[in-house]
């Protein structure tokens, strides 16, 4: 029997919030035709000219505000959360990140030298999205094939809507829902409208009429609007809360292109001008935090909601490394580890 291992892959971070070093994050990151999906040569104008003379020095200073002596939040979470899942499970864990350091090419390098021949792949995002899930799906099918042909791969599906995934957001999240609150705003991260369009195996589904996302169609496997609207719908039912209560948003765009809306920023203060006094807010889909959780909403959103007329501001936390996320990852792990025979490649893939 081949010896088995598991790889965690979340979306990276710089190796230091100095300018050089987001420049460099910021460079791999959107020269990534699934994260800026232009052609080459234009993809390499707007990066070049349009971006990295500039956005690296607001994005230090972005980074410089929530580093901690571990380093960067997310890389620093995710270290113990493999610390943490390897505690209980008797097979290697590797982590990875899609961008910078730990890097893929690395994780798999060791991999092979130890005599690893099956492996399981759990990209750290709940969703399918070519910019998150697939392009850390893809980068470590490609770094196998060049340096380690003979192990095979298995790859966890979004589980954005797993019961046992909504069930480590509810338990997470429940010290905060216990408390006097007017509302709960799920802020998701969000993707430019024209990447749902190019996700739609259809050709003809998705954004083509207003409820796409409600009407069963073979998309919603890779649509990662549908699978949001899921994930809300989920959680709103298992915590019991009322659907006026509970509203969603989407964060983090980038360009002037249209991208999901409603945006969370708009959000924030529309809620305030409402009258919401007292404001929870949740990014499931986020299951470490970042930058974007912890400066974008845990800081400039926060300004925002106080400064339309909120009260309280309160940012539930990811998942992390809370006990019942461990579990649930630990439970994937066994059962990769329980089946007989390797089943293959399972990840889902755009052609």
């Amino acid at each position: 029997m081949s010896r088995k291992a598991v790889l965690l892959v979340n979306l990276g971070s710089p190796d230091s919030p100095s300018v050089p070093d987001v420049r460099r994050y910021l460079r791999e990151f959107l020269m990534d035709g699934r994260v800026i999906d232009a052609p080459w040569p234009i993809r390499f104008g707007i990066v070049y000219f349009g971006i990295l003379p500039r956005r690296p020095y607001a994005s230090a200073r972005a980074y410089q505000s929530i580093w901690s002596a571990e380093g960067s939040p997310l890389i620093a979470i995710s270290r113990r959360l493999q610390a943490a899942l390897q505690s209980q499970v008797p097979v290697p864990v590797e982590l990875a990140m899609r961008y910078q350091h730990p890097s893929i090419p690395a994780a798999v390098e060791r991999l092979a030298r130890s005599g690893i021949g099956e492996l399981l792949l759990i990209p750290l995002f709940p969703h399918y999205a070519m910019s998150s899930y697939e392009t850390a799906v893809e980068k470590v099918r490609a770094t196998l094939a060049r340096k380690a042909p003979g192990i095979r791969l298995q790859v966890q599906p979004p589980y954005f809507d797993a019961p046992d995934y909504i069930d480590a957001l509810l338990q997470s999240a429940a010290p905060y829902l216990a408390t006097p609150f007017d509302h709960l705003l799920v802020s998701f991260h969000g993707l430019p409208e024209r990447h749902l369009r190019l996700a739609d195996p259809t050709c003809g589904h998705c954004l083509k009429t207003p409820d796409c996302c409600e009407v069963p169609s073979a998309a919603h496997a890779t649509c990662y609007r549908a699978q949001c609207g899921r994930t809300l719908r989920a959680f709103i039912r298992a915590a019991g809360l009322p659907e006026a209560k509970v509203s969603a948003s989407f964060q983090s765009r980038l360009g002037r292109e249209p991208w999901m809306q409603p945006y969370t920023d708009g959000e924030l203060a529309r809620l305030a001008r409402a009258g919401v006094r007292k404001l929870l807010v949740l990014s499931p889909a986020f299951v470490s935090d970042c930058l974007e959780t912890l400066e974008e909403l845990g800081m400039q959103g926060r300004e925002t909601f106080l400064e339309a007329g909120g009260e309280a501001f309160t940012l539930i936390p990811c998942l992390n490394d809370h006990p019942r996320w461990v579990r649930v990852l630990r439970d994937r792990v066994d059962a990769f580890l329980n089946r007989p025979t390797p089943v293959g490649d399972e990840g889902i893939i755009r052609d």
